[in-house]
């Protein structure tokens, strides 16, 4: 039986829907989510909406409350129903991920509150006995880059791994400074990203210095070219795809296969597509580490649930929000994450 086939005859109630709307500062930039909530049974779900453009949020909010989502469903019939309901009122994002994100939203708050209504965890419902989970700190090095947020972040957390995003701007003396952490996991080149704040383009000479100074690293989202890919030929079995990942068949799509991916749930949209991907990775011998969005709320706990289920011991991009915040707290959660997760309901409550 496949993953979502435990899950998909569910029963699910929904009464009411309603939406919370969140912000917060996150130093030159502030992140906006929506927090979409179903109620039914005396129980209430809620799933987390990580759409980056804020002016898309307010729309969302006023529209939701009455989209035609409640009455009885499973969680089967229920996903179905949202392959007939534009979350966008007819103007499709710019970028189309923001769909998937938006009814990811919509479908983890079906799976919490189906979970809840029928008495089971997330472990219960799938047959999965969850672990405690690893994470790294994930985060850029500023313009011009400096070692000092990872300093600030080690200082908090000593011991946690890192998962650090690469520039053309980063120098030799930055590089060493960080071998000498020994704390580098993942690198993140950003090479898949064009048209967003992010984008790194193909720059061979920072390929080059990253897989030589950090030659046990996973290296992810690289771009491609001749030059590029023959700087990589030799190290394929640490090179990794985030941003292009959506379901299996961007997987079966991709250059070369992977021997580990990273796993963004809002990036499949519905349960049945992520579940699907799991069960893929695992039947084909593929990896997996979890990826966040800079969730505000619940979506964070659901990503380390998740974490917590299929991939506990990789290099999980699903820190605790503490570790997004400008101003490091002197004393972070250390890793791994201990989580609560015996209760009904899609993670900690």
């Amino acid at each position: 039986m496949s993953t979502f086939e435990r899950i998909a005859d569910l029963p699910l109630q929904v009464d009411q829907v309603g939406c919370e709307a969140l912000s917060q500062a996150l130093g030159q930039w502030t992140r906006a989510t929506t927090v979409v909530e179903l109620s039914g049974g005396g129980h209430s779900g809620r799933g987390e909406d990580v759409t980056y453009d804020p002016a898309l949020h307010p729309p969302f909010q006023e529209r939701l409350p009455g989209l035609p989502l409640t009455g009885s469903h499973t969680l089967r019939s229920f996903s179905a129903l949202l392959e007939s309901i534009d979350l966008f009122e007819g103007a499709p994002p710019t970028m189309l991920a923001y769909t998937d994100y938006r009814r990811w939203a919509v479908e983890s708050a079906a799976l919490d509150l189906a979970l809840l209504q029928s008495g089971l965890s997330l472990g219960d419902a799938v047959g999965r006995e969850p672990q405690p989970v690893r994470f790294v700190a994930s985060l850029g090095l500023g313009k011009p880059p400096s070692i000092e947020p990872v300093k600030r972040r080690m200082a908090a957390a000593p011991d946690v791994g890192l998962k650090l995003d690469a520039t053309s701007e980063w120098t030799d003396e930055l590089i060493a400074d960080l071998v000498s952490l020994d704390r580098v996991e993942a690198i993140d080149l950003k090479g898949a990203y064009h048209g967003t704040t992010v984008d790194q383009p193909a720059d061979p000479d920072l390929y080059r210095r990253v897989v030589e100074a950090f030659p046990y690293a996973l290296i992810e989202d690289p771009a491609l070219t001749p030059e590029t890919d023959a700087i990589l030929a030799p190290h394929r079995d640490r090179v990794t795809w985030d941003a292009v990942i959506h379901t299996v068949g961007d997987v079966q799509k991709l250059p070369f296969p992977p021997k580990v991916i990273n796993v963004k749930p809002s990036r499949s949209g519905s349960l049945e597509t992520l579940f699907g991907l799991y069960d893929h990775l695992a039947a084909n011998g593929i990896g997996a580490y979890g990826g966040g969005q800079t969730e505000l709320s619940v979506g964070r706990g659901h990503i380390q649930t998740l974490a917590a289920h299929f991939h506990p011991d990789a290099s999980n991009d699903v820190a605790p929000r503490e570790f997004n915040l400008p101003e490091t707290p002197a004393k972070l959660p250390a890793s791994p994450l201990e989580l609560d997760l015996s209760r009904p309901g899609f993670g900690p409550r």
